[in-house]
């Protein structure tokens, strides 16, 4: 099969995607060469950065703007950015409080954003990193030593950037966003996979039945392939995965001080268990109509009553795809009562925005 996609050139998809937003959301500003964009902020505001490769619209781009991100570099699509975006990006952005990476656990992410954390203290610039691997699927992926970092970085982003906003500094809001991130599980199932421009044809196939049971926001192989069932029982098989998971440790990259170097310590992730309150998001990979997503909603909902769980707050549409795969992933963030205060705190980017 030919591929269909509204693009003019291969070579110039992000640039071009890069511009069409900048011109509908006049808040963003774009540098092309190297490539970031971000919003101005008050003085003295922990500025909050992240990027990866395009193709996950709207993560991490889509949430630029007051209560949220300050910056975002797009890599080429399934391609981290590289370690001149997120310095450039980075001295852009700072604001006098320092900096703060948000980086979802994969080794070209990690490897570049460490190369700017090091270049960046070299030139004096405060740096704090929060890595994000919320993917419990699978663990030492194709892409990844440990677990990857997936849908749940919209958690992260979205508390941290409103206890940014409210004065806190670079070293709790690091803090806040390793906490959310270890009380945040995600599992994706794809019904069908993407397309990536540069290769012109489906990343695998599966046949009309069956279904990748845990994969990864590139594709990347899950569990298991399986006999796609009916909505209720895929639900309550994601559900299990989500909330059954023994807790695992972690390992975590940070700079302790500027002249350390790059450090690497342990940390288990949260227990999930009965009676506690969940913030859900109901996540569309690209392709899967919203309508379906609400039936995937209303799965949850009724899956989380029986086992005891209660979500208090329901987020539902496409905030971190793969293109155009089918399928969905859950998030579940296990929610204190500062989260939930946090997640509620105002927001307006152009993907999310409330209380403004």
């Amino acid at each position: 099969m030919s591929m269909k996609k509204l693009i003019n050139q291969i070579d110039t998809v992000v640039t071009e995607q890069m511009e069409g937003m900048v011109a509908c959301w006049p808040h963003l500003q774009a540098s092309y060469d190297p490539r970031f964009i971000w919003h101005s902020q008050p003085k003295n505001v922990v500025a909050l950065v992240s990027g990866g490769g395009s193709g996950h619209e709207p993560l991490h781009s889509g949430f630029i703007g007051t209560g949220m991100l300050t910056g975002a570099c797009p890599g080429e699509v399934f391609t981290s950015p590289t370690p001149d975006q997120m310095i450039e990006c980075a001295k852009k952005v700072d604001s006098g409080a320092g900096v703060l990476f948000f980086i979802k656990n994969y080794t070209g992410d990690i490897l570049n954003f460490e190369t700017a954390v090091e270049m960046l203290h070299e030139e004096g610039i405060k740096v704090g990193t929060v890595i994000i691997d919320d993917d419990v699927a699978v663990k030492d992926s194709l892409y990844t030593a440990g677990r990857r970092g997936v849908a749940g970085t919209l958690f992260v982003e979205k508390i941290v950037g409103a206890a940014a906003l409210q004065g806190y500094s670079l070293e709790a809001c690091e803090k806040l966003g390793r906490d959310v991130n270890n009380a945040t599980r995600s599992f994706g199932v794809a019904l069908a996979a993407c397309t990536v421009p540069a290769a012109g044809k489906p990343s695998f196939e599966l046949a009309d039945n069956e279904i990748e049971f845990g994969v990864g926001i590139h594709g990347e192989p899950g569990i298991e392939r399986r006999a796609l069932p009916d909505l209720d029982t895929l639900v309550a098989s994601v559900m299990a995965q989500l909330v059954d998971n023994t807790p695992w440790l972690r390992t975590l990259r940070h700079w302790d001080r500027p002249t350390d170097d790059w450090m690497a310590t342990t940390s288990a992730n949260t227990r999930f268990d009965n009676h506690d309150e969940y913030i859900v998001l109901i996540n569309g990979l690209g392709a899967t109509p919203e309508s379906e997503l609400y039936g995937v909603a209303r799965a949850v909902t009724r899956a989380a009553k029986q086992r005891g769980i209660r979500i208090v707050r329901h987020l539902v549409g496409n905030y971190c795809t793969s293109l155009d795969m089918a399928g969905f992933s859950v998030s579940l963030l296990k929610c204190s009562p500062s989260f939930l205060a946090l997640w509620d705190a105002p927001v307006n980017t152009p993907a999310l925005r409330w209380g403004c």
